[in-house]
């Protein structure tokens, strides 16, 4: 469980010391990367500039398997087998073989949280100073640690080169979205040119409420404008304000001179689907598993750096092959072609063929006890038992 090391306000004093591991980040990735160094005896400062669950930036929803897997299951507020596609002349509802949930962003956080050993402070990330032991540089002092993971977004502040490209000119989608009091039954979402062409609407219900947005592939068109819209056309509003945030949608290198990159910036959000919470958990998982070998003595850091930047780079032709399929689809939402590419795939079989392979991309059974980071397994249906090891 997390420990506060001191408080805010008044009483914020200058934060310092020597630790084994340092996480920058505290949220799906940062906490992914904790959970697994639980037990280690390492000592392990998670840093973030917000409080743990303070800050939601996207739609909040996940492979309902991953989040019980994971023992996250409490933070579920509704779930989904079939997702509903609106195309200005149609609609399409196709039947996954395998549920989506929606949850609560601050009780997940909490829940994950809960599961590490780690002190949690406060403080604006800078920079780093590289050595043997690094030196990470914030607004309340410097923390030096052997093993430093950034996990705090796309901006990548822990690599030399984070300010080389900014938006909207960076590799980054955009998204925003509103989550006024509603409900609703079904996953939605809108290939339809009147919010966007490059990109995509949704609304996802989550109790009471319907988390609705609009994200561009084109960092340079701006969203909020049609996100209004679509929440008027579902008589919904935008009561309870906006939330968003940039998206990368290209992999990029998940180390950098002896500093672990995880979930946004390592790029590990998926291009096409802009899904970037399953594989979050699922490259802090296994950076944790990494970094628990170094702490206890069986492996080194360069080992772990290597193998763990191995690991993410065997993802890479799934990123690019959705990356290939987000550039035919960024054109098409204006012509017959998207109408006729979803009359191919809309049929059971195709669904379920393209959705098995899909979550086998970043599989829940990751998530198990006993997972290795370097372990290959077929896809499955939930419910049905692994196959015994050989």
């Amino acid at each position: 469980m997390p420990v506060r090391a001191t408080k805010r306000g008044a009483e914020r004093t200058p934060l310092a010391g020597d630790y084994d591991v340092v996480i920058c980040g505290a949220s799906f990735a940062g906490l992914a990367v904790a959970r697994e160094l639980a037990g280690s005896g390492a000592s392990v400062l998670v840093v973030d500039r917000y409080e743990i669950g303070e800050r939601q930036t996207s739609a909040c929803a996940a492979p309902t398997e991953w989040l019980d897997n994971l023992g996250l299951g409490a933070s579920i507020r509704q779930t989904f087998r079939d997702l509903v596609i609106h195309r200005p002349a149609k609609t399409y509802r196709w039947t996954l073989p395998w549920t989506f949930s929606t949850f609560d962003y601050r009780q997940l956080c909490e829940l994950l949280a809960a599961q590490g050993d780690f002190t949690f402070d406060t403080a604006k990330v800078d920079g780093i100073t590289r050595g043997t032991v690094h030196t990470v540089h914030t607004d309340r002092g410097d923390l030096r640690a052997p093993l430093v993971v950034d996990a705090l977004g796309w901006r990548r502040v822990l690599s030399e080169k984070s300010n080389a490209i900014q938006p909207p000119d960076a590799r980054l989608s955009r998204g925003l979205e509103v989550h006024p009091p509603a409900t609703g039954d079904d996953l939605e979402l809108w290939l339809d040119p009147k919010y966007i062409v490059p990109g995509y609407s949704w609304a996802f219900p989550a109790g009471d409420e319907v988390r609705t947005g609009v994200g561009s592939f084109d960092p340079h068109i701006k969203v909020k404008d049609p996100t209004v819209r679509l929440a008027d056309d579902l008589g919904i509003g935008t009561e309870g304000g906006y939330q968003g945030n940039w998206i990368p949608h290209r992999l990029r290198p998940a180390t950098g001179d002896g500093v672990f990159f995880v979930g946004d910036s390592a790029g590990h959000c998926l291009p096409t689907t802009a899904e970037g919470i399953r594989t979050a958990l699922y490259f802090g998982l296994a950076a944790g598993r990494e970094l628990r070998t170094v702490v206890e003595g069986r492996q080194t850091r360069e080992q772990a750096l290597s193998r763990y930047a191995s690991f993410s780079a065997d993802h890479k032709w799934a990123f690019d092959w959705l990356w290939r399929v987000q550039t035919v689809f960024s054109g098409m939402n204006k012509y017959p072609a998207m109408d006729t590419a979803l009359e191919l795939t809309s049929g059971p079989r195709a669904v379920k063929w393209m959705f098995r392979h899909y979550l086998n991309i970043a599989p829940p059974s990751f998530a198990l006890a006993g997972a290795r980071p370097w372990q290959v397994e077929p896809w499955r249906e939930p419910g049905t038992a692994l196959p015994e090891a050989a």
